[in-house]
């Protein structure tokens, strides 16, 4: 059982982050080149010590062309295969049987969890726009994506209403509480910028995850022991 989700998560995730490394090679990656122009021209105007601190936090970063790209596709690469460990091992816990069609389902479950619910408190962002605390951030959409992806396993998977009622109360839970928040003030990003980021991603990311879940039901279903 273990080679089987293994296996199935390495031929799902490399293809599917070869798909989504391409996308944002196309979509997204041009956007973020963009927003850096504005977000390495804003500290222009501001002090000294600022400016000083922004070049310090993006010393790190790779160069734009071969090395960005290289660094992208291993950053798609792990990502998606580490998403495909987590949706062939839910699909062995299930116990049902899958196939492409039930996977794109598993798939879109994932897009809920780990994007789409995140996304209603902290939107995808852009270099340069103002956001909250990382660290809150993170705790946040740590929370959101655990809080809907336990939901929806109750609300698909277990057999008692009252499961699947406090299925749709857990994936409310953390919007009730509410994403953490920031002071909005103007920003040196063009909305347009920002817009047509923000539903790139969310297209990008939605393919990705209907890929990633029909490859994951396919190999494990394909690897599955006469």
């Amino acid at each position: 059982m273990f080679g089987r989700i293994v296996l199935t998560a390495l031929a799902a995730g490399a293809i599917a982050g070869v798909f989504v490394w391409g996308a944002h090679m196309i979509k997204t990656t041009p956007l973020i080149l963009q927003a850096e122009v504005y977000e390495n021209a804003a500290p222009a105007h501001s002090h000294g010590t600022a400016a000083a601190t922004a070049a310090e936090d993006e010393s790190w970063a790779p160069a734009d062309g071969i090395e960005r790209g290289a660094f992208t596709l291993l950053a798609d690469m792990l990502s998606s295969i580490g998403f495909a460990f987590m949706l062939a091992g839910a699909m062995a816990l299930a116990g049902r049987g899958v196939d492409w069609q039930r996977g794109i389902l598993w798939g879109l479950c994932g897009f809920a969890a780990f994007y789409l619910s995140p996304a209603f408190g902290l939107p995808p962002e852009l270099p340069g726009m103002q956001a909250a605390d990382l660290h809150e951030r993170q705790l946040w959409w740590l929370a959101t994506a655990a809080c809907t992806a336990g939901g929806l396993a109750l609300i698909f998977l277990a057999g008692p209403r009252p499961a699947k009622i406090a299925g749709g109360a857990l994936i409310l839970v953390p919007h009730l509480v509410g994403a953490p928040g920031h002071e909005i003030g103007p920003g040196p990003l063009p909305a347009e910028l920002a817009s047509q980021f923000a539903v790139a991603t969310l297209v990008i990311t939605g393919l990705f995850w209907m890929l990633l879940g029909a490859l994951t039901g396919y190999f494990y279903r394909r690897l599955e022991p006469s």
